[in-house]
């Protein structure tokens, strides 16, 4: 019988395989967009036409049921005690990673900020492993010492806890993509909270004069912690932010949107040699991280407006059955294969055990200057033997 972990690796196996065939063996769907997904900005905006298998509708309507069920489930964890600290959920956003990935291949990169676990597991982290890094056991993606902020993947750079400092990082990975001469791109996400930092515009300007094949993504979910948008910010049109670089802005509650959009920008990128700046506007149902209850700058009626009329989930559940892409049944089948696999995640987790003490200077010392005896906790007198 195989083990929770063998199951996770070989799904992530599957999942890469179908990725690098682009579904180009299976009949297309055409889907209509609304006109009014997206706007540009010295930029000519994607075709409303989109084209989707059904391999590809069951992958993308998966993967946010997933993140869903893996954010509530964290949600639920936090309130039993399990998580400690931090935690950021994207309850709500789901079609902003699930989005992106569907348009990328493996060889481009992501890098985002610290509301990052739907991107982790996209990106190929399996939900086992990135509940056991919110719990800090042996088991999380970064061996239980990052917690919500901060897990990698291959080719994902984080999860970054300071905020905005992952928009240089960005620029720097799109540099060494340039140099190295790959035909890949990367994806540098940050909030509307962090888009006035004097270090999101330091990087648009280096990564114009060098054009970088850098996506700059503003996930826009309109209150940054708890100050909304318009408070922050005098132009709240965050692709039009600047002048010298294309802009493009995106419904990021609808994932087709998302996957155009991105498809879009990479193309042109690559093309014509130059970054672009995106705005994907989305809505996060839950508060800035779990010690915000999210109702005390927004009213209760709001939250339920946009779960009732803008739900990603719920939105492209419709079209799939609308264009018959996907039967009652199908989509039934994949919401209770989604919740089994979390819930299986969630004992997976519990039942992973805390790292050793000596896991604690791992990674941190150069070899040879470890500590040899105790390391410090704390308190002044908190020694712990390695």
């Amino acid at each position: 019988m195989l083990r929770y972990t063998q199951i996770q690796n070989l799904r992530t196996i599957q999942t890469f395989i179908r990725t690098q065939r682009w579904y180009s063996q299976e009949k297309a769907f055409q889907i209509e967009l609304p006109k009014n997904s997206f706007e540009g900005y010295n930029i000519d905006t994607p075709s409303l036409q989109v084209e989707i298998t059904k391999t590809e509708a069951e992958d993308i309507f998966y993967q946010m049921n997933v993140i869903r069920r893996m954010e509530l489930g964290a949600d639920g964890l936090y309130k039993s005690k399990f998580i400690r600290g931090f935690c950021h959920l994207c309850t709500g956003q789901e079609a902003v990673p699930a989005g992106i990935e569907a348009a990328l291949t493996r060889e481009d990169a992501i890098i985002t900020a610290y509301r990052c676990h739907g991107f982790t597991y996209t990106r190929g982290g399996s939900v086992g492993s990135i509940l056991a890094e919110l719990l800090g056991r042996k088991d999380g993606i970064a061996k239980g010492k990052g917690g919500s902020m901060h897990m990698f993947a291959p080719n994902f750079y984080g999860g970054n806890g300071i905020v905005g400092a992952q928009v240089p990082l960005g620029a720097g990975i799109a540099f060494s993509q340039k140099y190295l001469k790959k035909n890949a791109v990367t994806v540098a996400l940050y909030g509307d909270g962090a888009a006035n930092q004097g270090q999101v515009f330091e990087s648009y300007n280096i990564a114009k004069l060098w054009n970088l094949p850098c996506i700059f993504i503003c996930e826009n979910n309109k209150y940054g912690m708890g100050t909304s948008a318009s408070r922050a910010s005098a132009n709240t049109e965050y692709f039009k932010r600047c002048e010298y670089i294309p802009g493009l802005k995106v419904n990021g509650m609808d994932i087709l949107a998302v996957k155009q959009s991105i498809k879009f920008a990479k193309d042109y990128s690559l093309n014509e040699n130059s970054p672009v700046l995106m705005e994907i506007s989305t809505y996060r149902y839950g508060g800035h991280s779990m010690s915000d209850p999210g109702t005390t700058y927004r009213t209760r009626e709001e939250i339920q407006h946009m779960r009732s009329t803008n739900d990603p989930i719920t939105g492209f559940k419709k079209r799939l059955l609308d264009h018959q892409i996907l039967s009652e049944d199908e989509i039934k089948s994949l919401e209770k294969k989604a919740k089994k696999e979390v819930d299986q995640a969630i004992e997976f987790a519990k039942n992973s055990p805390e790292p050793e003490v000596k896991e604690l200077i791992n990674e941190i010392y150069i070899k040879g200057t470890e500590p040899t005896s105790f390391v410090r906790g704390r308190e002044s007198q908190e020694l712990y033997q390695i």
